[in-house]
């Protein structure tokens, strides 16, 4: 079953985990939607780089140090998403409690894995 995703911190710098990620959950056919810093596509995901208020997302990843995940707080949680995936290196205590108190399910883990085990 397709988990429409949204990949924050996405890149398009090959070596980067966030664009394996968009490339993985597209050939797991999750709908998959980008926001990075800079405009681009990875297999066929257009990387926004504006904040838009996307329906039915399913899962946020995340791909940001906890510092530079503070000013997307009220916009992940304004999505309303079922869960939150926190990265190797995104672990963030505050925004657990945040997202949880707002009905959101958090996971500490790599998407990568999780598509690989047939876990996500």
């Amino acid at each position: 079953m397709s988990k429409k995703t949204l990949v924050i911190g996405a890149s398009l710098n090959p070596m980067r985990y966030s664009h394996m990620a968009i490339q993985k959950l597209v050939n797991y056919k999750h709908e998959t939607v980008a926001f990075g810093l800079r405009v681009g596509e990875v297999s066929g995901v257009a990387i926004d780089t504006e904040l838009i208020p996307y329906k039915g997302i399913d899962t946020v990843t995340l791909y940001l140090n906890p510092k530079r995940q503070e000013q997307y707080y009220d916009y992940i949680i304004g999505l309303k998403p079922k869960r939150v995936i926190f990265n190797p290196g995104t672990e963030n205590p505050e925004f657990y409690k945040k997202l949880e108190a707002h009905g959101i399910a958090t996971e500490v883990a790599c998407t990568l894995v999780l598509l690989s085990t047939n876990q996500y």
